[in-house]
């Protein structure tokens, strides 16, 4: 389980995430909403380590998350793999290398800026680009890609990391609504087979009510609403994005690329296991 207990950082004189204390069980998918500027980035890096907390303390399993220095830092990291809208793949790389860096962590980084990367890592990258339908595309430069591929990319390279949990922070906002489908289709798939906790930042509500079991909603670095997609009556999104008319400014976030879940690909044996 993990469990944050009065988190805050502040930044100068704003205060972005203020006194937020949740537990989130193994294995749940959670959709953080509000508006730009609510904390929900600033919360997901703080979960990872990368910013550190002003205040208060991140706990999983029992071990103080919030106290990891050195290996053990970088080791929570790759325990939390996290997902960024812009993908961070390097172009020029193709596919299949830019999936084996996330094992950074484990291989060293000597070795992974070498590229010597074992047998096991490439059965391991090939099996997560397959799983993501994108073995095909391994051995081509990852900008070349389309950005939904690019972003598929990138949920490969955070698979090999090996997490417990899934941090994703926007990983649609750039996305057309099919590959946002995809996208999503994917990070429910991952939730659902292998049991991993997935937290992801989504703009738009209707996603967060398709794919997410519970719903979190920040307004002013504070914790607005928890509950499940049913819960998450009119009334409340108008208390979360601080506005009477749901027709006007809060429409677009509420159904901009707003999708459904399909059924995503199985994963299916992995090349050379």
């Amino acid at each position: 389980m993990l469990v944050v207990e009065k988190l805050s950082k502040t930044f100068g004189d704003l205060k972005a995430v203020d006194g937020l204390s949740l537990a989130i069980p193994k294995g749940q998918m959670v959709g953080v909403i509000g508006r730009s500027g609510a904390g929900k980035s600033t919360f997901l890096r703080m979960v990872n380590r990368l910013t550190d907390p002003s205040f208060g303390t991140i706990i999983c399993d029992n071990r103080n998350v919030t106290d990891l220095r050195g290996r053990d830092l970088r080791l929570w990291r790759a325990s939390c793999a996290m997902i960024f809208q812009q993908f961070n793949l390097i172009e020029r790389m193709d596919v299949l290398t830019n999936v084996m860096a996330g094992r950074i962590a484990q291989t060293g980084f000597l070795r992974s800026m070498t590229r010597s990367f074992t047998k096991d890592d490439r059965i391991g990258a090939i099996h997560a680009l397959d799983r993501l339908d994108l073995a095909p595309q391994a051995l081509q430069r990852a900008g070349t890609l389309s950005g939904g591929q690019q972003q598929r990319v990138a949920i490969a390279k955070a698979l090999v990391q090996n997490p417990q949990i899934m941090l994703a922070d926007e990983p649609i906002a750039s996305l057309d609504p099919a590959n946002a489908t995809r996208v999503m289709d994917a990070l429910r798939e991952i939730n659902q087979t292998d049991g991993l906790t997935v937290l992801v930042n989504l703009h738009t509500l209707d996603t967060a009510r398709a794919y997410c079991d519970r719903i979190i909603a920040m307004r002013e670095g504070r914790v607005q609403f928890d509950g499940t997609p049913a819960e998450l009556s009119n009334e409340k999104v108008r208390e979360i994005y601080g506005t009477h008319d749901l027709s006007g400014g809060i429409n677009e976030a509420v159904t901009s690329t707003s999708i459904a879940p399909n059924s995503f690909q199985q994963p299916r044996q992995a090349v050379g296991a």
